[in-house]
């Protein structure tokens, strides 16, 4: 089955459908919810309109000692008093883990997360700081910092290097196949395809998830050729060119928008591999992605010939696909015909519909699709009822989008990240400043665990409000939670200072950016500059100007996929 149907943004983020299911919850619950106090709608009427360790730099020394930068407001510093204390003394949940043990792994991993946030001359020099850090190394220390800087290739790839130079430390391969994906993600594939080989020294280092992650780098990158060889001659490193090893390949090139190619790499290997349900599926979901419909239906017909069935994942990107056409019609053709094979409709199908119909304004429809879920024997979970709180959100029913939220306990369904990520996202978008910061600590009080999108509305309300020292305290707490910052969370946060007069700290993060190996937007780095010079800021702005000549340098030295070193044997 294809591993993951994603297509619909919600709120911002990538829902992954297939882990849609139901659990066995009551009936009656979003029933009655619905009878009592949704089911009346309305017309629509409103538009749905730190500490030492923190990741947000210091200001640097240009910006802080050059032109007269924007005095300090006393918003900056401003913390919400029902959030004083846990922003001050914030600690990060883990209900699994045996706490003595963690306390003295996160001191190694803080010891060491300290050390690399600095700016070293050279990778000599972050090795003679390393060698006189008095930490402990363990194959769970070197994983969970190369996690925390897994967007940040160059200070993982220094640590790297040095970790393993580092004598009763055998690095596994769960840490190579991370470094691996790092580099390929920051587009260095020639240190990419060194480290592969230096896996393929090892022995035994090379396994299809190493490959599957080189398969979706390449492919994200647009190298599809690339990631098509690697697939062919993957053999020499000890991986079989299976079935499994063919739908990774083929995942990729669709997730890397080239569902064309996955279609070839099918056609060329299809009787030499026997295909499978998955493979299917993975080009019925990308020639719906590129709503090329034909050719769906044609593999639908096709696949039929190989004495294999469509299955709901089947159906359902159709289903996803029309729905985002808005073409209900055939929405609901599908439905008929999944009824008729005996393929009926699940909660992830329904989900879908309702989020559609609820997007394009369809309110009362979009409410009703849970009578059909009932006739159906689908119960609700956890993303059904984030899709509900985000449809009542939209149609300025914030009331009930809480009520609903606060109902979930009841229910026996517990919160999950989506729900969260809703309620706050939601509270954001209406600088609703306390309930959204409450919201964020009750999550970790429940030991939800916040993902990227979690924080991103958050970050965006910090830097519409001025709010330094939580936007600061927000950055550290992503770091501790292991979640780094992209190329996408710096532009949010340069753009974002920029727009409301904080020029200091967006030249600060921008700066960071680039030493970090990322090459800003255009867009991003014309925004500073146009602001800069607003302000007179000259000094500041020659600075931004060569930061950006600097990161173009670099992203150029590594763009090139070199001499295909990896296949010269």
């Amino acid at each position: 089955m294809l591993s993951k149907i994603k297509g619909l943004r919600h709120l911002g983020s990538q829902v992954d459908w297939s882990t849609c299911r139901g659990h066995g919850l009551p009936m009656n619950g979003v029933c009655d919810f619905l009878c009592n106090s949704i089911c009346n709608v309305s017309v629509l009427t409103k538009a749905y309109d730190s500490t030492k360790d923190a990741e947000s730099p210091d200001l640097p020394c240009w910006i802080k000692f050059s032109e007269d930068p924007t005095i300090t407001n006393p918003e900056d510093d401003f913390v919400l008093p029902s959030i004083s204390y846990w922003v001050d003394n914030h600690k990060i949940y883990d209900k699994e883990a045996n706490v003595k043990g963690v306390s003295t792994l996160d001191n190694g991993v803080d010891k060491i997360s300290r050390i690399l946030k600095n700016q070293f001359e050279s990778p000599d020099s972050v090795s003679q700081v390393l060698n006189g850090c008095d930490v402990n190394l363990s194959e769970s220390l070197v994983l969970q910092v190369l996690k925390r800087f897994s967007n940040a290739w160059k200070p993982a790839f220094e640590f790297f290097n040095w970790a393993k130079l580092q004598s009763g430390l055998i690095i596994p391969p769960s840490s190579y196949d991370l470094m691996v994906d790092s580099l390929g993600k920051s587009k260095n594939f020639d240190l990419m395809w060194e480290l592969v080989e230096e896996m393929d020294r090892l022995g035994g280092y090379i396994t299809l998830v190493t490959m599957g992650k080189v398969f979706r780098r390449l492919a994200k990158g647009g190298r599809y050729e690339e990631a098509i060889q690697a697939f062919k001659k993957m053999e020499r490193f000890g991986v079989k060119k299976d079935v499994a090893a063919l739908n990774f390949l083929m995942d990729a090139l669709m997730k890397g928008r080239s569902v064309e190619h996955a279609q070839e790499v099918y056609l060329e290997f299809k009787n030499q591999i026997l295909p499978n349900l998955q493979t299917f599926n993975i080009l019925i979901h990308g020639f719906c992605k590129a709503r090329q419909f034909d050719k769906a239906k044609i593999i639908m017909e096709e696949m039929k010939s190989h004495g294999v069935s469509p299955d709901v994942v089947s159906y359902t990107s159709l289903i996803e696909a029309y729905s985002h056409d808005k073409d209900f019609r055939k929405v609901d053709t599908i439905l008929e015909e999944m009824q008729e094979k005996g393929c009926p409709p699940n909660t992830v199908t329904y989900t879908i519909i309702m989020l559609a119909l609820g997007k394009a304004k369809q309110s009362k429809e979009a409410l009703e699709v849970y009578n059909k879920m009932k006739q159906n024997n689908c119960v609700p979970d956890s993303l059904f009822y984030s899709s509900l709180i985000y449809i009542l959100s939209k149609d300025g029913r914030l009331k009930d989008a809480r009520a609903l939220f606060e109902d979930m306990p009841r229910q026996g369904i517990t919160p999950g990240v989506l729900a969260y990520t809703t309620m706050i996202t939601i509270a954001c978008q209406h600088s609703e400043e306390e309930n959204a910061l409450k919201l964020f600590q009750k999550m970790e009080e429940n030991q939800c665990k916040p993902d990227i999108e979690t924080y991103i509305p958050l970050l965006k309300m910090c830097c519409r409000m001025k709010r330094m020292k939580v936007l600061s305290f927000l950055l550290s707490h992503m770091f501790n939670n292991d979640i780094s910052i992209d190329l996408g969370t710096y532009s949010l946060l340069v753009t974002g200072l920029c727009k409301h007069g904080k020029l200091e700290h967006a030249c600060s993060f921008f700066e960071e950016m680039v030493l970090k190996g990322f090459v800003p937007r255009e867009s991003t780095y014309e925004m500073l500059v146009k602001e800069l010079d607003k302000k007179g800021m000259g000094k500041a702005k020659e600075r931004i100007a060569e930061l950006m000549a600097q990161s173009k340098l670099q992203g150029c030295s590594h763009s090139s996929f070199g001499d295909n070193r990896a296949w010269e044997h």
